[in-house]
């Protein structure tokens, strides 16, 4: 499941590197902390790595 903006491959990134341990899990805000809390550290990689080009910033901008 591809990320489908770039908040949301952002959020993941962020995420991932709290479950690894290279951020603390406190320093999490939004949807990035109820990613770590929900999401398998697969299911994270597979949206963190979602390339950012032509993504829109936020699901709902349609770029007008």
């Amino acid at each position: 499941m591809p990320a489908v903006s770039q908040a949301q491959q952002k959020a993941a990134g962020a995420a991932l590197a709290a479950r690894r341990g290279d951020t603390p899990k406190t320093k999490l805000k939004g949807a990035s902390r109820s990613m770590a809390d929900s999401m398998t550290e697969a299911g994270l990689r597979e949206l963190a790595a979602t390339p950012r080009k032509g993504k829109p910033e936020h699901k709902g901008d349609n770029g007008s």
